[in-house]
Formats: C-alpha cells, sequence, structure tokens
C-alpha cells in the first residue's frame, strides 16, 4: 500500500443495527443516520441505510459504503432516501473481508417483494448452511454469514404465510449469535438469538418505532426507549403496534449476554438488558481494587472504556482519580502510519500523557484488556517517559486464552499473549510494576444476576462451536 500499512490497535468491536418505522408515513432515513451516528463506536469499516414507503410502490431505496456514517453520508444523499421503514448498520468485520460488497444492509429482492436486513453477530454454523444453499443453487454476492441468514429467512417466506413466520423458520436453522433488523414490504422486525450474546431494544417517538443496539441510539433520536428485545423473542412492528412472539425462547438460566458488551464494546451510557453499562464498569473498578490493593498516588484510566473502572478503583481504595491522557477523538479504531516508523508512534497518534499530571508519581493504569500486549507496553513506556516512578497495571477483563465464535474478532491463540505467558511474564513483558486481572468469578459483581457468556476466558461455550476458525471462511 504505498510504503504504508493499517495498524490496529485493542480488540475487534461489533456491529451496530438500527431501524426505523414512522406509521405516520414521514422519511426516516435522518433517524437512521443518527442513530448510526450514535452506534459509530461498534463499527467503523462500513455503513449503509435502506428505507421503503410503506404507503407508495414499496421500492427499496439504499445507498451503503465504507467509512463513517459522516464520511458515506449527506445531506443530499439522505434527502434521496425517501421512505418511513427502513434499516441501518455499522459494521466492524467479524466475517468477510472489508469491501463495500459486504456493507450492509442486504437488499434481497425476490418473488414475495424485497427485504433488507442488518446484522449483528456470528452463526457457528454458517460454513455448513452456506455450502448447503450452493448446492441448491444459491449464488452469493458476498463474503459475509448475513446473506446466509437473508436467503434463510427469503426461502422460508415462500412457504409461510408471514414474514415473521420465515424469520422463525429462519432461526431454527442458524446458530450462534445475532441481533437482526428485517424491513418486509409493510413491516419491521428485529430478533435475536436465544441466548441473547447481541443486545437489541426498542424505542418509540411518536408514531415512530426503532430497534437498536444500544438504548444511547434511541435516546440520540430524541426517542424513549421502551424496552429489551428478550432474547429468543421477534417483535414485529405494523400499522396496527407491536407483536411478539416467545416460541424461539428458552430456558433463562442458559441465556449467555456478551460479558464484553459491559466490558468493552458498549457505550458508557447505555443499559443492556437492566444493566447499565456505567454502573457495571464501576463495580469492575471496586473488584479489581479489593483484588489488588497497591500502594499508590493517582488512578488513571486509559480512554474510553477503562476511564469509569479506573474511576471505580479509585472510589474503592480511596487513591484519587486523575485524568493522565489525551485522546485525539478524530482517530479511528484503524489508522495509517509509516511502515518503517517506531511503533511507539501508533499509540501516541491515538494517546499523549499529561506530563504534569504523572510527574514524580506512583499510578494505577486500570484498562480494559490485554491482547497481543504491544499497546499496553507503549502507553506505560510513555507514562514513564512522562516521569511517573511506578505503573501498576489493572485490567477489568481476565486473561484472553480462548477464540470467541459469537462476533468478538478476538485473535488467534498465537497472538493473544496470555495464551503462552504467566501473569507475571506478561507483567515484565509490558514492563509494568504490578499487574492484576479481573478474576472470573468477579465478573458477576458487574451484571448481578444476568447470565453471561464469559467463553473467551474460560473456553466454557454456552452453544456447539465449529472446529475451525470461521471468520474468514468465506473469503
Amino acid at each position: 500500500m504505498n510504503g504504508f500499512d493499517e495498524v490496529t490497535t485493542g480488540l475487534g468491536e461489533e456491529c451496530g443495527v438500527f431501524g426505523a418505522y414512522d406509521i405516520d408515513g414521514g422519511d426516516v432515513a435522518s433517524s437512521i443516520y443518527y442513530g448510526l451516528f450514535a452506534l459509530q463506536h461498534r463499527g467503523q469499516e462500513s455503513c449503509g441505510i435502506a428505507v421503503t414507503d410503506t404507503y407508495g410502490q414499496r421500492k427499496v431505496l439504499s445507498k451503503r459504503g465504507l467509512g463513517y456514517v459522516n464520511d458515506v453520508f449527506d445531506r443530499e444523499s439522505l434527502k434521496e432516501l425517501k421512505g418511513n421503514l427502513g434499516v441501518g448498520h455499522v459494521r466492524y468485520s467479524t466475517a468477510g473481508a472489508t469491501r463495500v460488497e459486504n456493507a450492509q444492509p442486504l437488499v434481497i429482492n425476490y418473488v414475495k417483494g424485497t427485504l433488507a436486513i442488518a446484522h449483528n453477530g456470528n452463526l457457528t454454523n454458517a460454513i455448513e448452511l452456506r455450502k448447503e444453499l450452493e448446492y441448491t443453487g444459491a449464488i452469493f454476492q458476498t463474503t459475509i454469514d448475513s446473506e446466509v441468514i437473508a436467503y434463510h429467512i427469503a426461502r422460508e417466506r415462500l412457504n409461510t404465510a408471514t414474514a415473521e413466520e420465515a424469520v422463525k423458520n429462519a432461526m431454527k436453522k442458524i446458530k450462534g449469535a445475532y441481533a437482526l433488523v428485517v424491513s418486509s414490504p409493510r413491516k419491521m422486525i428485529g430478533a435475536r438469538d436465544p441466548w441473547g450474546f447481541k443486545p437489541l431494544c426498542i424505542g418509540k417517538r411518536d408514531n415512530t418505532y426503532f430497534l437498536a443496539s444500544e438504548s444511547c441510539a434511541i435516546a440520540a433520536i430524541g426517542a424513549e426507549f421502551v424496552r429489551d428485545v428478550k432474547p429468543g423473542e421477534i417483535v414485529s412492528f405494523t400499522k396496527h403496534g407491536i407483536d411478539s412472539d416467545m416460541s424461539m425462547a428458552i430456558e433463562p438460566e442458559k441465556q449467555a449476554r456478551c460479558i464484553f458488551e459491559y466490558i468493552y464494546f458498549a457505550r458508557t451510557d447505555s443499559t443492556i438488558d437492566t444493566v447499565n453499562v456505567y454502573h457495571a464498569r464501576l463495580m469492575a473498578g471496586k473488584a479489581l481494587a479489593k483484588s489488588y490493593p497497591v500502594d499508590a498516588d493517582l488512578v488513571v484510566g486509559v480512554p474510553d472504556s477503562g476511564l469509569v473502572a479506573a474511576k471505580g478503583y479509585s472510589e474503592q481504595s480511596g487513591i484519587p482519580y486523575g485524568m493522565a491522557f489525551h485522546k485525539n477523538s478524530y482517530v479511528g479504531r484503524t489508522f495509517i502510519k509509516p511502515t518503517q516508523s517506531d511503533r511507539e508512534s501508533s499509540v501516541k497518534i491515538k494517546l499523549n500523557v499529561i506530563e504534569e499530571v504523572v510527574r514524580g508519581k506512583r499510578i494505577v493504569m486500570v484498562d480494559d484488556s490485554i491482547v497481543r500486549g504491544t499497546t499496553c507496553a507503549n502507553i506505560i513506556r510513555m507514562l514513564k517517559k512522562a516521569g511517573a516512578t511506578e505503573v501498576h497495571v489493572r485490567i477489568s477483563s481476565p486473561p484472553f486464552l480462548y477464540p470467541c465464535y459469537f462476533g468478538t474478532d478476538v485473535p488467534s491463540d498465537e497472538q493473544l499473549i496470555a495464551h503462552s505467558h504467566t501473569t507475571e511474564q506478561i507483567r515484565e513483558l509490558i514492563g509494568a510494576d504490578s499487574l492484576g486481572y479481573m478474576e472470573i468469578d468477579k465478573l458477576k459483581d458487574m451484571v448481578g444476576e444476568l447470565k453471561y457468556c464469559d467463553a473467551c476466558f474460560t473456553g466454557n461455550y454456552p452453544v456447539e462451536v465449529p472446529n475451525e476458525d470461521i471468520s474468514h471462511a468465506f473469503e
């Protein structure tokens, strides 16, 4: 790439979905735009909006592109997307390459009309389902498992009386993690996998209904949060209101929300399944302070997801909380740097240490995770260069040891520093004066009675997982 390469820091985010249906017939594209803008943290690779007019010809108009929401859409393009029912998507690729064909929503024209589908998650049986479809003549346009879901819904719709039944029949075949927003010619449908891996919630503003990955997106467009879509629930929105189908639900004790929503993915101002993300991170910090006390002068958090946990550590320990970093808000999760430059520069582009705050002090640095270790090591080096006398690292998640098959882009085992190193070895490699990870049994302090998935830390997968890495299977 002309002597440059892309540097990715931290974990891959998930995707974000958003849907809107104005029963009175008003255009919804601008509401979807602002909803996606609020979900931008969930994916910065591509985005898209597809709308239809339930009162007119029911033709689907769509626009998709690579980049941020405000890169892909402007005032003119939103004006052209006329329709009172629509779905939107922001994408980070956990399965499928970064190219515009893989941007969502997917729009499928078939004998019963047109479906637009936005999906967050990963299917664990995508490979076998795709092969099965290919052998019956299906031709795929993308390398994402979301297209497998779209095909199954379209095929089932040929034999069912309603689009909701088609979604339910497709859910009987697909396995793994998904939050879906589907628009058919006259209705909006939301569905959540039976384990509840991925979040999805409902909002309402006047006579417009919304579906969103997080409640922060409902708030961003001035709507009222109604409730979460329950694990296994199919909700449909028509001009007559909301219908719910719980026939795909499983026993509550088998449910398995992704714990990383609370540690890292979700925005701090969101509430997912009645658990407030800010509160969850505050409790994580308090748990770390109880497990790993230390004599220090200042507690600091690595922006953004380490900040609230740092505040919790400070409150529990009595050590003052400070802001040690300036974050450049205009840098995405991935950015370009010269290949020959010092690796450390890739962190400095994002974060700068405020010397005045840390000079001469013993620092507790709280972050959400250590993946490969390089970013953490660089930040510690920057703190010490700025005059910190000690840096004690506290991590608000346990060590990553196992791959995730449900939509979190955890690197392969050999890239996970904790897979091949002890905590003491990691401490030495990153240059910390001490290192403490969240204890597995303390994760429940974050979410209370909520059932969650912690397989990336424990290897205890709530559903059967494939024997091979499925993240790039179709490329």
